[in-house]
């Protein structure tokens, strides 16, 4: 298992705390890592079961557990790009590789998402891949048809019917990107994505199932799913210890994210293992608390009611924006000492 205590990007609430995970780590749970080895066989059974019997079990039922294991499937791949169950990264990843949720390449996740973890430019546009907020130079290009499909998106409600549509229209991009310029690996990665998802199709046509059903029905609401956890889950702070949530949601929530609603944990140490997370916010909570400003909500029911039809204000970056309203002062003094240095005409 890989070690969270020798995570480069560990950020720790003190000497202590480094003390109690690394005793952690030596348990028999952790080095085991059983239960997300638990986890990989009770998804992929889980998963392969439904699909085989899913005519028998007719297709409401067959339809609801395959979006749970599906989305379920998403949280594992996460847990496996931060180093586990096993050392080896390439372990790990073949794990990850089945294309159970379509649309993303392994490959591709893993290097957004490291790029993500990123704490000192996090939610920043031009550096985090992963944010939802905007630089002021993209924003001010929108028409306005695009900036009110933003803030639909921004609302609770389209974060789950629209921004799945958005990221299957961005991969599409970065598909026709890939090609134009040639970049051969990322060619091969979706290369290799394809022949999987071939594989996956023939094995869902074998069992009887629509593979248009299946893309409509099954892994999109899986998507839909993870934009749960991932609504307001990071804000513009001065403080980048300051920008991830503590979300203190209830138990079925928690085990289909993996605990990532301890946010801010995960990006301080996330190298911790899912099931580590709770222990050390049930024993650090008020520090975390504190090192997060308070960014912290009572439940994924708490984001609804705020934002269910209402847009979170995740729109221009308050950087961005400085940074543009600065380039604003800065011509316009520019400006007024030319003319007032200027030579006087007849």
């Amino acid at each position: 298992m890989s070690t969270p205590h020798s995570h480069r990007a560990a950020a720790w609430l003190h000497e202590e705390q480094r003390e109690a995970v690394r005793r952690m780590s030596r348990g028999w749970l952790w080095r085991s890592e059983a239960p997300t080895w638990l986890l990989i066989v009770f998804l992929y059974s889980g998963w392969f079961t439904t699909l085989t019997y899913a005519p028998s079990l007719g297709l409401p039922l067959s339809t609801l557990l395959l979006i749970v294991f599906t989305a379920w499937y998403l949280s594992l791949q996460h847990e496996l790009i931060h180093g586990h169950p096993t050392r080896w990264a390439r372990v790990n990843q073949l794990f990850g590789l089945p294309p159970l949720a379509v649309w993303f390449p392994y490959g591709l996740y893993r290097d957004s998402h490291l790029a993500h973890h990123r704490n000192e430019s996090l939610t920043l546009p031009e550096d985090d891949p992963e944010t939802y907020y905007l630089s002021a130079a993209t924003w001010a290009r929108f028409s306005p048809w695009q900036r009110q499909v933003v803030r639909w998106r921004n609302t609770f409600v389209g974060r789950l019917l629209l921004a799945p549509a958005l990221d299957i229209v961005g991969v599409i991009q970065g598909i026709v990107r890939a090609l134009i310029r040639r970049d051969y690996p990322a060619i091969g990665m979706w290369a290799a994505h394809a022949m999987l998802l071939t594989l996956l199709f023939l094995w869902i046509a074998h069992c009887g199932v629509s593979v248009l059903w299946y893309l409509f029905a099954v892994s999109y609401p899986a998507l839909a799913i993870t934009k749960v956890r991932s609504f307001l889950e990071h804000r513009a702070a001065d403080d980048p210890l300051a920008r991830s949530v503590i979300n203190e949601a209830g138990l079925p929530w928690r085990l289909l994210f993996l605990n990532l609603n301890y946010h801010s944990i995960h990006h301080d140490l996330p190298g911790i293992p899912w099931y580590g997370l709770p222990a050390l916010y049930r024993r650090y909570q008020q520090a975390y608390q504190q090192r997060n400003q308070g960014f912290v909500v009572n439940g994924y029911r708490a984001w609804w009611r705020r934002y269910g039809f209402r847009p979170v204000d995740v729109t221009v970056h308050p950087a961005s924006q400085a940074f543009a309203e600065e380039d604003v002062n800065d011509a316009l003094e520019h400006r007024v000492s030319y003319v007032r240095s200027a030579p006087a005409r007849d």
